[in-house]
């Protein structure tokens, strides 16, 4: 069965228009506090009245667009702030910039370079004022340094966040592009399988169904045999694409069926059942091959027999599993008539290549030296103890 999908809790994200509101009140709070708190805006020599707090609220307001228009918010919060301070930036109820922080932030972590250069280029302004003002002595030096540093923070933070996010941003296309990659080599290779798995198959049931009809009036015993083959061979089919459907419903049990090298010798006398004569020899003592590779050496002969089956015509055919102790050398060899490619344009031996590569080993065929039989041989490496 498959395996049941962990449901992690997502975690709980407030609407950004929701969040942005949230903000803004608690700019607007931080700008009013004094205002509610204290009784400096009611002394005399101060000189702030209540209308003098009006920019105050349009900044909350305007900061409720930072994320559509980043740039022009900050700019109307500069302006607007301009107009807070400008009577007395010293003697201002609240001397923490807060609105200006948050559209520097908003600015820096969600435009453009081209943006961000002219509102650099803005601030660079604004600071070049501020230093003209204490030069003139009209700014103190503690209000001109706490808003720069604040500002400064508030652009490097900003700066940091638009990292982490294209970073993640990166990272989730990456992601997205692996699990598309995963899912085509996963198609891949079932299709092969599939082309392996019933080619075959029907290889073997088409020449002993074409034999069986030869000798069923004249060789009844022979006739039953042929057709015992050939639900053998169908049995055999049918049990490989099962465990080739396993894939899809669970891991445990396409591995529990998976191909390997001892199932060789089923393939050979398989092949034997179709007349001809097919030779096992094995040499060399049988090391560890990774999952993948075993897969491979099953697959390679399998389809080197198809071809010997569907081209070769009466052919002997030898296969060989040659052990070293750097891993399997795999080769089968007849001495029939064919090509050793299939109707397909060759796409079998272009299968047994793309096997033995993707466990790192290597392939190779070639013809009968008199023009007659073929050759297939891959080279396999051994697992890394």
């Amino acid at each position: 069965m498959p395996r049941p999908t962990a449901i992690r809790p997502r975690r709980f994200r407030p609407p950004p228009f929701a969040f942005d509101a949230a903000v803004a009140v608690a700019v607007l709070a931080a700008h009013t506090a004094p205002f509610l708190f204290t009784t400096r805006v009611a002394d005399p020599v101060a000189g702030w009245t209540w209308w003098q707090y009006l920019p105050v609220p349009a900044m909350a307001v305007a900061l409720l667009w930072r994320r559509r228009a980043p740039l022009p918010v900050l700019l109307a919060v500069l302006a607007l702030q301009i107009c807070y301070a400008a009577p007395d930036p010293d003697t201002a109820p609240q001397e923490v910039p807060y609105a200006v922080l948050v559209a520097a932030y908003s600015t820096a972590a969600l435009c453009g370079p081209r943006a961000r250069v002219w509102a650099v280029a803005v601030l660079a302004v604004l600071g070049s004022v501020q230093a003209l003002g204490l030069v003139l002595d009209t700014t103190s030096g503690e209000t001109a340094t706490r808003g720069l540093i604040l500002v400064v923070t508030a652009w490097i933070l900003g700066r940091l966040t638009a990292g982490r996010q294209a970073l993640a941003e990166r990272l989730r296309a990456e992601k997205a592009d692996e699990a598309k990659r995963a899912v085509a080599r996963e198609r891949t290779m079932i299709a092969r399988d599939t082309h392996d798995i019933l080619g075959h198959a029907i290889s073997l049931i088409v020449v002993q169904a074409e034999a069986g009809a030869v000798v069923v009036h004249t060789a009844p015993d022979r006739a039953e045999t042929a057709l015992r083959a050939i639900a053998e061979s169908g049995r055999g089919a049918m049990t490989q694409v099962r465990g080739l459907l396993g894939l899809w419903e669970g891991r445990e049990r396409a591995d529990a069926e998976r191909p390997s090298i001892p199932g060789i010798s089923d393939l050979v006398e398989g092949t034997g059942r179709t007349g001809r004569r097919v030779g096992l020899t094995v040499t060399g003592a049988p090391g560890a091959l990774a999952a993948d590779a075993e897969v491979a050496a099953y697959r390679i002969v399998q389809e080197a027999l198809t071809n010997v089956v569907k081209h070769a015509g009466p052919a002997d055919v030898e296969v060989r599993l040659d052990w070293a102790a750097d891993g399997l050398t795999v080769s089968v060899t007849d001495d029939g008539n064919g090509t050793g490619t299939n109707g397909g344009g060759g796409r079998g031996l272009i299968g047994i290549r793309e096997r033995a590569r993707a466990c790192g080993g290597t392939a190779s065929f070639a013809r009968g030296r008199d023009g007659r039989g073929f050759a297939v041989e891959a080279r396999l490496p051994g697992r890394a103890l």
